[in-house]
């Protein structure tokens, strides 16, 4: 179900979805009883009546709906280049990446800059973080890549392929992705380095993770070493927690870890989710970077599928863009640089279609070869197994059912004073970063991170329907949908299998064939089956206990040959539910020029061509011990200032 059309289901029938819910509570309330019971708010008395809730929700949906106008408003306007048009840099892609990158280089008024965007204006419902699920389903708004079928992944999935989201909106998969904001362990740019990347160790890097950062935690904010407070991007907890988490976080405490800042000195340990929010709202790159009025020398062109990047045979120069808009066929040029940020998936396939990449894959493709290079290899993701389930004996978790029932107090609460669990990331709650093969180690370099949820994949169907679970799953599991559970995402931190991307066509419009690889190194099997059980120990602590935590022994026909609990088991499972966690990422790998298999250089220049970059998560030479959005945006971040030195300007 599209989230525009959640909201406006519940402005029209409001009444008569509560109506019976509220006569039921104005009975008890005449009859001198309170409505005290157990619920994800904890065991309390909700401080409102069901009447002042159904009015409250009413008005604030309203309200919304007004701010949704002024919101769309503040972005950008929507300009249409003249055909021939020429800039000074032309950035392809407004996601992470782009939106920062096209923002920090008009900061400099004497540059003309462009940035193109397929997608369209953001909206403010994109902004109510526990409908994350509900955006990965749009397609105005999502690419819906998939990857090829496979029997070593994703086997559970309909045609054994995984489905791959990515944002196709201004912001990017910023707009899409569930907020949990990461920025990796220092070990990772330290790496970066000792491969060659001279300027991307992490005393380099850690002041642009601080430029961009706003950290809103009262207790952060007072690490002047590590967090920054003066950035565009808000960065806060959730306003609102479930016991879940409360119990969560003492069952870590329980096994011997900190409560943590993951994001400072010390990574291990438990905490709940930093995200990309401010407010109860999310904080997409588009709402941090371009919503600060109309910047006069940035023009923005959305809803403008680019085809290719043109560039001359002869002195190996990236001169312009051609792109469509509405049916439009428009060419662009470039006084200075082509900036690409399109993605891992993007950024590669437009490389390709411009005639770099693999030479004899560009050749069989029909596409003229500018330059023979590794494009599309060295592709990278982290995964998790989705199906670790836990049956709970209290209501606890978050259930669609209550929140979308208006008698309660959480529409209101979210609409009127931007708190409650609808402010809860995508449903996602709870972190842990561990080291599951060292389980005594309490600082360092983890290998499992273990993110604990709101309630479980299996309670809603728009999260099958995100994840493409086959029939059978859905079946098997329809049982638990609307129930209270609990679940954990054990997620290998730094994978060893190592995927590729190909195009399927020269025609822009043909998505490329993906093949992640997954699992093809024995290590991320051991290092995900010993994840699933810590993820179950966490269960076994007496904070857990307490909420009635039991693991749920179900699985599909193909794994019951195996006894719980065995490695084979547990392998059988994560190769049915492989999640992937939207971290695609190592396409447009950064080497130095000695290094065969780099697609572009420090400077992230690409490797022979004048005039190109590549600046987004594409570039990435190993993933980070961590989620990529709060790495993408250092990167853009990075890549402006070269640029801006580059071609003789202040930084600062």
């Amino acid at each position: 179900m599209n989230p525009y059309s959640v909201f406006a289901y519940i402005s029209r029938f409001f009444f008569l979805l509560s109506l019976s819910t509220i006569i039921f509570h104005e009975q008890l309330r005449s009859n001198g009883r309170q409505t005290r019971y157990v619920n994800v708010y904890g065991s309390e008395n909700f401080n409102t009546t069901p009447v002042d809730n159904l009015f409250g929700a009413g008005i604030g949906a309203l309200n919304f709906l007004y701010q949704d106008q002024i919101y769309q408003a503040n972005g950008q306007p929507n300009v249409t280049p003249e055909p021939g048009a020429m800039y000074d840099f032309i950035v392809i892609g407004a996601g992470t990446a782009g939106a920062t990158i096209a923002a920090r280089l008009s900061e400099i008024k004497d540059f003309n800059v462009l940035l193109i965007e397929a997608g369209a204006e953001e909206t403010l419902y994109m902004s109510v973080p526990l409908l994350a699920n509900f955006l990965q389903s749009s397609d105005e708004i999502n690419w819906k890549y998939e990857t090829e079928p496979s029997d070593k992944y994703c086997t559970g999935m309909k045609e054994k392929r995984c489905k791959w989201p990515r944002g196709k909106v201004m912001g990017g998969s910023s707009v899409l992705n569930y907020m949990i904001a990461t920025r990796g362990n220092a070990w990772d740019y330290d790496r970066w380095a000792e491969l060659g990347n001279e300027g991307w160790a992490f005393k380099d890097v850690l002041k642009y993770f601080k430029k961009f950062e706003n950290i809103q935690i009262p207790e952060l904010r007072k690490d002047k070493n590590y967090r920054g407070t003066k950035g565009p991007v808000s960065l806060d907890y959730a306003p609102f927690q479930t016991p879940l988490l409360k119990a969560f976080l003492e069952a870590g405490q329980e096994l011997g870890y900190n409560l943590v800042d993951y994001n400072g000195e010390d990574q291990m340990g438990f905490s709940q989710i930093q995200g990309t929010l401010y407010r109860g709202y999310r904080m997409s790159s588009n709402r941090a970077y371009l919503h600060n009025g109309h910047i006069r020398n940035l023009h923005v062109s959305k809803n403008s599928m680019v085809q290719k990047i043109l560039i001359d045979k002869n002195t190996k120069q990236a001169v312009g863009v051609e792109f469509v808009k509405y049916g439009r066929r428009i060419t662009v040029y470039a006084k200075k640089e082509v900036i690409l940020s399109a993605g891992a998936i993007g950024s590669a396939q437009l490389l390709m279609l411009s005639g770099i990449g693999p030479a004899k894959h560009l050749r069989r493709m029909g596409i003229d070869v500018i330059k023979n290079a590794r494009v599309g290899d060295n592709l990278m993701d982290h995964i998790a197994y989705g199906g670790l389930t836990f049956m709970i004996n209290t209501p606890v978790s978050i259930a669609v059912f209550n929140m979308l029932d208006i008698s309660q107090p959480y529409m209101r609460d979210f609409f009127l004073e931007r708190k409650g669990p609808i402010t809860v990331s995508g449903g996602c709650e709870g972190i842990a970063f561990l080291d599951i093969d060292n389980p005594n180690k309490k600082y360092g370099l983890p290998n499992m991170e273990l993110i604990s949820l709101a309630s479980s994949i299996y309670s809603m169907e728009a999260t099958l329907n995100n994840f493409g679970l086959n029939q059978e799953f859905r079946d098997k599991f329809k049982w638990l949908q609307g129930s209270y559970s609990w679940g954990v995402f054990p997620m290998i931190l730094r994978p060893k299998s190592r995927g590729w991307l190909r195009l399927k066509s020269k025609d822009p419009n043909v998505k490329p064939e993906i093949i992640p690889n997954y699992m093809s190194h024995p290590d991320d099997v051991r290092v995900l089956v010993k994840g699933i059980r810590a993820a179950i120990k966490v269960s076994e602590t007496k904070a857990m206990r307490n909420l009635g935590v039991k693991v749920l022994n179900k699985t599909v026909s193909r794994c019951e040959k195996y006894p719980f609990d065995s490695d084979e088991y547990w392998e059988c499972n994560l190769r049915s539910v492989t999640l992937t966690i939207y971290h695609y990422s190592g396409t447009c790998k950064m080497g130095p020029v000695s290094d065969k298999t780099a697609v572009v250089d420090p400077t992230l220049k690409v490797i022979g061509i004048k005039g190109l970059r590549v600046g987004d998560a594409s570039i990435m030479p190993e993933i980070p011990t961590g989620h990529t959005n709060i790495p993408t945006y250092m990167i853009a971040e990075k890549a402006s200032d070269m640029i801006k030195q580059e071609w003789g300007y202040p930084i600062n």
